[in-house]
């Protein structure tokens, strides 16, 4: 995995704030914004997302009103192919305030595991927790497979340029078992909810931007510190950002 910086241009997460590199791996030029910064790719985005998602029939897991709004999104990643296209992407929300926030307590209502879902992201919310939604790549996409392992690193970019601690995200298990690459550890004492639908089980995944380097793969690490500099080149030293699972996943 390698990672090549053509340009950059960041500052904070401010409505206009933006930055983009090139990526070797999947050939495409990555963009971190706001809805704000971009609103011509968010639309772009939405509307890759909504095609995505509906061609899975999971249409049913996008909260229409959450991408209706772009106050939700703090900030969102898309790639753009050499042809200009939008071909993949995810967004963050938060940090949140407390757990009603989160989409998960909609995912897991009326199971028994509802209250350990409210309960672990509390307990995190006094650290800062920002929440992973709406991954999606275009299947069309000759190299929509490397884009896994981009979207991947999105958790622990929302946690550095947000000031929060922990990313979570829901996801079905075979999802959540590519994102691993990341350092990103599934929450195994929380039971698999049935969302969208009985065909799913979906599972919480929780990233430690502090911590997250003892479970991510070695590429990832480097991929993650490569494209940290270019997201906040104020830092001096990215080599703070090491990281691992919580303990009482």
């Amino acid at each position: 995995m390698s990672v090549s910086i053509a340009e950059s241009a960041f500052g904070g997460p401010a409505d206009n704030a933006s930055a983009q590199w090139w990526d070797r791996d999947t050939d495409c030029t990555l963009v971190v914004s706001t809805p704000g910064g971009e609103p011509e790719l968010w639309d772009d985005f939405i509307e890759g997302a909504m095609c995505s998602y509906r061609k899975h029939g999971v249409e049913r897991a996008i909260d229409p009103s959450a991408l209706a709004d772009p106050a939700s999104t703090s900030l969102f990643l898309a790639a753009i192919d050499d042809a200009g296209r939008v071909v993949g992407g995810v967004r963050a929300q938060g940090p949140y305030t407390g757990a009603d926030e989160s989409h998960a307590l909609v995912e897991w209502e009326g199971q028994p595991a509802l209250p350990q879902v409210r309960k672990m992201i509390d307990d995190r919310i006094p650290f800062g927790v920002v929440e992973i939604k709406t991954a999606w790549t275009d299947v069309g996409f000759a190299r929509s497979r490397a884009l896994t392992p981009v979207l991947a690193r999105m958790p622990l970019h929302a946690t550095l340029v947000l000031g929060a601690k922990f990313a979570m995200a829901t996801a079905a298990a075979h999802v959540l078992d590519r994102w691993r690459s990341s350092g990103g550890v599934v929450a195994s004492r929380i039971p698999a909810t049935p969302y969208p639908d009985a065909r799913y089980e979906t599972k919480m995944m929780w990233w430690d931007q502090a911590e997250f380097t003892r479970t991510a793969e070695p590429q990832q690490i480097i991929a993650t510190r490569a494209e940290a500099r270019v997201l906040l080149p104020m830092f001096d030293d990215i080599g703070t950002l090491s990281g691992t699972a919580e303990a009482g996943l």
